[in-house]
């Protein structure tokens, strides 16, 4: 016990002398922190905090460029741009403004659209009345297939937003579209008899509709969804497992000073030492992770980003940081050992964290990374180790939600400590 409590002091001077890697520790963090989380406060925020700005050329006149414009603007979510100059947009006009990056987004209603609209409803309708043995009939014509509504794109626009922006528009333009053909049946409908007039046909096919629901409470919920709440955990991960630096760094330095054969002259067990160091780093990981935990509660709010969350299980989330700052300390050491100098051992160190990071979700969700890179993220504990703080942090779980993650970063610390041990040991033959 005194040969651990002995090493604990050593290191902690020798970590409150190195000032350079105190700095890595604490302030490399917490810009990452900073800066990546204002990169991504933008795509991380929900649509409906977005304004759209977009050209709206009207050639139609009708009830489809209507029905769409008063849609469009009741979702509070678009600015319709009708006019530039005091001078009423045009196709040309419109097409000018895009290819110049003036603007992202038009829309375009060419002629004929309402008419053609309404004589496929005419058609739909008179064929449904038809089946149900109506007499009644809509003037209509041969449908077309040639007259669109078109959407024009900033070429440098990204696909998620055209994407977003396509759906949004078909969406209404289904709903206009399917009103009118109500409209229509029921019109048949109600010149038929006056018993089927009572009959809401378009109340009856809506009576069935579409609702957002969340697994818990989903104002608590929708709050988490934000950028903070991503990179404060991810960055704290990466920032703990790059205590490979300082740890190789000591080590290397003691062995090429000497003082590292001194302290195994020792009388009694080497583990011992180890264990010491281990035992230090853990607890700096642990401060180093609650420190970022600080950052995001308070300095995010004063950035104008939302505060993190930190849920409603402290004690599994000090479980989870623990099982965390194990293994990023035992696999310092394993590299600081398993290298016999600086030069060797630090590059390794930082490369490794650096791509152990990109394929365990720190730099972007597993979920988008290829098969091939999927399948490699299984070796990387940063993986768990980020899977097991959302588990506690965006999902509210509990002990079982991080079972898993903490046996195997508990089990991946005894493995890299046993492999350090056993190469120290086999040195010293």
């Amino acid at each position: 016990m005194k040969r651990i409590l002995a090493t604990y002091i050593k290191e902690w001077h020798l970590i409150r002398r190195d000032l350079g890697g105190l700095a890595l520790l604490f302030l490399m963090p917490i810009l990452l922190i900073v800066i990546m989380t204002l990169v991504q406060d933008g795509p991380f925020k929900d649509y409906k905090d977005h304004m759209f700005e977009a050209l709206f050329v009207d050639e139609d006149g009708g009830r489809v460029a209507n029905s769409m414009k008063e849609g469009l603007l009741e979702t509070k979510q678009f600015k319709l741009i009708e006019t530039i100059n005091n001078e009423v947009l045009t196709l040309s006009k419109a097409q000018s403004q895009i290819r110049s990056g003036n603007y992202k987004l038009a829309i375009i209603i060419p002629k004929g659209v309402s008419a053609e609209v309404v004589n496929n409803a005419n058609l739909v309708a008179n064929e449904i009345a038809r089946k149900m043995g109506m007499g009644a009939s809509l003037p209509h014509r041969e449908g077309r297939d040639s007259i669109q509504i078109h959407l024009m794109f900033d070429p440098v626009t990204k696909p998620d937003f055209r994407m977003a922006i396509m759906n949004a528009v078909d969406k209404f333009n289904t709903k206009i579209q399917s009103d009118i053909v109500l409209d229509r049946v029921s019109n048949i409908a109600k010149s038929e008899t006056a018993d089927t007039s009572s009959v809401d046909i378009a109340k009856l096919l809506h009576s069935v509709g579409i609702i957002e629901s969340m697994p818990g409470n989903k104002k608590q919920l929708l709050s988490k969804m934000n950028s903070v709440q991503h990179n404060v955990p991810a960055w704290a991960i990466f920032g703990m497992f790059f205590m490979v630096i300082v740890i190789c760094d000591n080590l290397i330095s003691e062995r090429t000073g000497g003082s590292w054969t001194r302290l195994k002259l020792i009388p009694g067990s080497f583990a011992h030492i180890l264990m010491g160091k281990v035992f230090f780093y853990i607890v700096l990981g642990i401060a180093q992770f609650y420190v970022m935990i600080l950052i995001g509660m308070y300095l995010m709010p004063l950035l104008k980003l939302p505060a993190l969350v930190v849920g409603n299980n402290p004690f599994a989330l000090f479980a989870m940081i623990f099982s965390i700052s194990a293994c990023a300390s035992t696999f310092g050491i394993l590299v600081g050992t398993l290298f016999s100098t600086t030069h060797q051992a630090l590059p390794v160190g930082a490369i490794s964290v650096v791509i152990l990071s990109a394929v365990g979700g720190v730099w972007v969700p597993i979920d988008v990374l290829p098969d091939s890179l999927k399948t490699i993220s299984i070796i990387s504990p940063m993986r768990y180790a980020l899977a097991g703080v959302n588990n506690i942090l965006l999902r509210d779980g509990g002990w079982m939600s991080i079972f898993q993650p903490l046996l195997i970063l508990l089990s991946g610390s005894m493995l890299t400590m046993f492999l350090a041990w056993m190469i120290e040991q086999r040195r010293s033959k």
